[in-house]
Parts: C-alpha cells; structure tokens; sequence
C-alpha cells in the first residue's frame, strides 16, 4: 500500500477506531503537536551527548505514541487500547525529575534565556512544544472528550523534566565540561 491514499484532499482524516473528522479537529491537533514534540525529541536525542539522557529521551518517545493513540481515540472506543498512559508514566518521569534536581546546580524554577548550546536549544523547544500539547489535551478533557487523567498529569511532569534536562545542558556548557557519558553529572 503506498503513502498516497487519496482520501485526505477534502480537509478530513481518520481517527483511530472512529469517525472521520476535519483535519483542525481538536483530537488531530493534540496528535499533531505530539508529534511535533517527537521529531524535536528526535533531534534533542542526536545532540544529547549523554547515554542515560539518550535512553530516557527514547522512552519518552515511545511514551508518546501511546499517548497519541489515546488521543486519538474516541472515548467509546477506549478499551480496545492495548497501553494507555498510566501512574507508572508518571513516577518514571517524576524519578528522572528528582535524579537531576539533586545533580542540577540551579535553584527553583527560573526564566532562562534559551540557546546555550544546541542541545538545550532542542530541549527548550520540545519543553515548549509539550506545553502546547498539554493546552491542547486540556481542551479534550474541557470538553468531555478525554477520561484519562494521567494523561495530564504526565504532559505537566514531561515539561518539568525537559526544562531540568535543558538547564543540565546549559550548566555544562557554562562550566566548560563535557557531558559524562552514562549518568547526570
């Protein structure tokens, strides 16, 4: 089957286990910016020099698929989901989160200017970018369209966790050290 399916030209798409809806459709768009957010995940992972930090970028990856999936299906067709996003999500971003507050030299949340090195350059952009895909997954659950609430809660810690991973890229590129391979350091 080729790529070109030729059902598309009229501004609609498929979602996953239910109707056809316009491509601006609020449940397209959270799919969209997720989406979004893996390329730039993508990209971050390539720059990241940092073995551990390249492990933890995939799992989020693969995270994120299923929470497409979720998205993108409609609530009467939820249990036909093999995975969706649940507490262990959660306490594995929150444990990444807590390993790096305690290496991470800054002290609370602060506005950086991003752009110290590319590889937190990435990682301010897909901390943006999870941020739009929460206002978007907000939408869904305002609108009775989305019944998981970890769903949520894991956006939230997700942009938490790229904001720390990109100060940790900013702290070594002021120091003048290189990342260490395997650990936070």
């Amino acid at each position: 089957m080729g790529i070109v399916t030729k059902k598309g030209d009229k501004g609609q798409t498929c979602i996953y286990k239910g109707n056809k809806v316009f491509k601006d459709h609020i449940r397209v768009e959270a799919c969209g910016v997720l989406d979004e957010l893996n390329a730039f995940l993508g990209a971050a992972k390539n720059f990241a020099n940092n073995t551990k930090v390249k492990r933890v970028i995939e799992e989020i990856q693969k995270s994120l698929f299923v929470a497409g999936a979720e998205i993108a299906t409609e609530t009467s067709s939820l249990k036909k989901l093999k995975k969706r996003i649940n507490e262990k999500n959660v306490r594995n971003i929150e444990k990444y989160i807590l390993e790096l507050e305690k290496k991470n030299t800054i002290r609370g949340k602060c506005f950086c200017v991003p752009g110290k090195n590319i590889a937190s350059s990435f990682l301010d952009i897909c901390r943006a970018t999870v941020r739009k895909a929460e206002r978007r997954t907000v939408t869904l659950k305002r609108k009775k369209a989305l019944k998981n609430d970890y769903l949520l809660v894991y956006l939230n810690r997700l942009s938490d966790l790229l904001y720390l991973l990109a100060r940790f890229y900013d702290t070594k590129a002021v120091r003048g050290k290189r990342v260490a391979e395997g650990r936070y350091r």
